[in-house]
């Protein structure tokens, strides 16, 4: 056996397992939060991207649990639909931007407070869902990555690492870790108790702070205008 093959072995050794029911669940929740959106706020045909969630919820309960190369194209494909809905995401709060900024009825219904509250913290919420699945596909090189003795550097610091005193020795984030990072830095518009490391790590940063920020700024301050 060569070199090559003995290290893919032992990456393929897990150190304990992993669990990937909460992303699941996250993406089935995004997919009600944008299929319940009005069709203005869509661009496209308004089944397309609920068919790439599906495909994503999909592509996540068939991965298998070990690090191979049908599991490396498997992570691909999760992190392409992952893309996906960020993209679609973003176009709806972009579409939700113009329809404030022209000030004038939607598809002949008036602007209400009401509405816009209800369709920018959808917005908000898949924003949180989509980055929270983006940090636990990229931290360390993935999920199944993360649970082998051997793996990359990590994207990034959480607080059980920087004082491990604070965790059990054998301590790892979980999904859960990652949704809460994805929503504290959406609700901060920056870093709170977990930072990013890597370059990428900080430019998704970056991306949902904007996109978040855009949400409070924009939708917010017009929702003001709109109340009596």
């Amino acid at each position: 056996m060569g070199a090559h093959a003995r290290d893919k072995a032992e990456w393929g050794v897990p150190a304990r397992k992993s669990t990937r029911w909460p992303a699941l669940l996250a993406v089935a929740v995004a997919v009600a939060l944008y299929v319940t959106l009005p069709a203005h706020l869509y661009y496209g045909q308004v089944w397309m991207l609920p068919a790439l969630e599906g495909a994503l919820f999909v592509a996540l309960l068939m991965a298998r649990q070990v690090e191979d190369e049908g599991y490396e194209w498997q992570r691909r494909f999760a992190i392409a639909l992952t893309a996906a809905m960020s993209a679609a995401n973003l176009g709806s709060l972009a579409l939700l931007v113009h329809s404030l900024l022209q000030n004038a009825p939607v598809h002949g219904h008036q602007i209400t407070a009401a509405n816009l509250i209800q369709w920018s913290a959808e917005i908000w919420l898949t924003n949180v869902i989509v980055f929270g699945l983006w940090y636990w596909e990229l931290d360390r090189g993935g999920p199944v990555a993360r649970t082998l003795e051997r793996h990359r550097q990590p994207d990034f610091l959480f607080p059980q690492m920087a004082d491990p005193s604070c965790a059990p020795a054998d301590w790892a984030p979980n999904f859960f870790d990652y949704l809460y990072t994805s929503f504290t830095n959406a609700a901060a518009f920056s870093p709170t108790d977990t930072m990013p490391l890597t370059s990428l790590a900080k430019f998704l940063f970056m991306i949902q702070s904007f996109a978040s920020l855009t949400t409070g700024v924009l939708v917010i301050a017009r929702i003001a205008n709109i109340l009596p």
